[in-house]
């Protein structure tokens, strides 16, 4: 069992050998621990994942590392030790689910990879996680997350028309390759139950990021004339109103469609704008942008405050909302109530800490796990009693051969 005080038993049962660092990986085993899994962090000797000295720390140990590794047991390990690399096989032999997200081949030279382990478990399900994808071309290339946004088109699409590319500032590549491994793994362990047969996942940063283009693929290979979809900066040109306003106090963001573009100049107090032939159709109100854009800054600076702003256009159903900053987000009463912004325990960072939710709400799970973060090797010794049985005479054994290292409180 995990170190945790499970609240949710949906993979009660499903043990996971988790081969991953940073946060593409790590999103996967972390959202699988909040559903009950039994995930054995396998971190490599001496330093164990590298995130585990990524800011903010506390004596040594990372509120980045937690938030990504919490529910985790970890076992330490030296890869060029002889014993290692049976010691992991006879770990596999014990599993459901391997995940890693090492660079190419990082786990086929250590006899990791899925050829070798489906050898030793054949109803193992192995997911990988990588920039580029274990097959085509580009597979043998590493990168983080800013990669595959360039390469993906995402960051050509961000950004002012006019200006050069910019990239969001947040791991969108990362985390969002994690949640379709997190994901995929469901539906592997559904396909096992029926079938038997385990499987190898690849997923790459640069698909998920890719699978994003809703619309920007087909416009710009199917139309009869050649387009070629750009950035657009604050505004749509094609979508009015379709962008970021200037509020008395901030900045407002409003998408209304053909249905919801009546509300809006009745939210401005302005009903004869709905006949206005300049914004007649979403043709128009796309030629004539512009205009439309002044007259709602405009009208938003008579206003006493952006709420005031936000107040009028809800009452006629206007989808928008204020632009937040992360700071603002901590605070909200919305987010604090989807259990969004979350406080977790732990024994460095006293008062605990806060952390973002998760985001899927399952009825039947309504209470958050409350799930504790391991420091490096902390559970040597109970992943291999549990797990195969080892006497303390045997664990000892390989701490003197340094096949097992701890460092503890990191």
């Amino acid at each position: 069992m995990s170190p945790s005080d499970k609240h949710s038993t949906m993979l009660e049962g499903i043990r996971v050998l988790d081969f991953t660092q940073y946060v593409a990986g790590p999103t996967v085993t972390r959202m699988m621990a909040e559903l009950g899994a039994d995930i054995i962090k396998i971190e490599q000797a001496p330093r164990g994942d590298p995130a585990r000295g990524i800011p903010v720390t506390k004596n040594r140990r990372s509120a980045y590392y937690i938030q990504h590794n919490r529910g985790k047991q970890s076992l330490c390990v030296d890869y060029s030790k002889p014993e290692t690399i049976p010691l992991i096989h006879d770990l596999i032999k014990t599993a459901d689910i391997v995940v890693e997200n090492y660079g190419p081949d990082v786990m086929k030279k250590r006899n990791l990879d899925y050829a070798a382990i489906s050898k030793i478990q054949p109803k193992i399900i192995m997911l990988s996680v990588s920039a580029f994808g274990r097959t085509g071309p580009l597979s043998d290339r590493v990168g983080f997350d800013l990669i595959a946004q360039a390469f993906s088109g995402l960051m050509h699409m961000t950004g002012e028309p006019d200006g050069p590319p910019q990239f969001v500032n947040m791991a969108i590549a990362d985390v969002n390759a994690g949640v379709h491994g997190f994901a995929s793994l469901g539906y592997a362990l559904f396909h096992r139950e029926r079938t038997g047969r385990g499987q190898f996942i690849d997923i790459s940063m640069v698909d998920a990021l890719y699978h994003f283009h809703e619309a920007n693929v087909e416009l710009s290979t199917n139309g009869k004339t050649e387009f070629h979809p750009n950035r657009c900066g604050a505004h749509n040109k094609d979508l009015a109103p379709y962008g970021v306003f200037k509020g008395p106090e901030g900045w407002i963001v409003i998408l209304a469609g053909d249905r919801q573009w009546v509300g809006l100049p009745r939210a401005m107090g302005q009903p004869e704008l709905i006949d206005d032939p300049r914004f007649a159709d979403t043709r128009s109100r796309g030629k004539n942008h512009r205009q439309l854009i002044d007259l709602v800054e405009s009208w938003m600076a008579t206003q006493g405050s952006d709420q005031a702003i936000l107040d009028a256009l809800a009452e006629q159903r206007v989808p928008c909302a204020p632009v937040l900053s992360v700071s603002d987000t901590v605070k909200h009463p919305h987010f604090i109530a989807r259990e969004m912004v979350r406080k977790v325990p732990d024994d460095v960072f006293t008062g605990g800490v806060t952390i973002p939710g998760f985001p899927i709400k399952y009825s039947e799970i309504p209470t958050p796990a409350e799930l504790s973060t391991s420091s490096l090797g902390q559970d040597n010794a109970s992943v291999l009693k549990t797990c195969l049985g080892y006497s303390n005479e045997e664990i000892d054994s390989l701490v003197e051969k340094g096949v097992l290292k701890e460092k503890p409180n990191r």
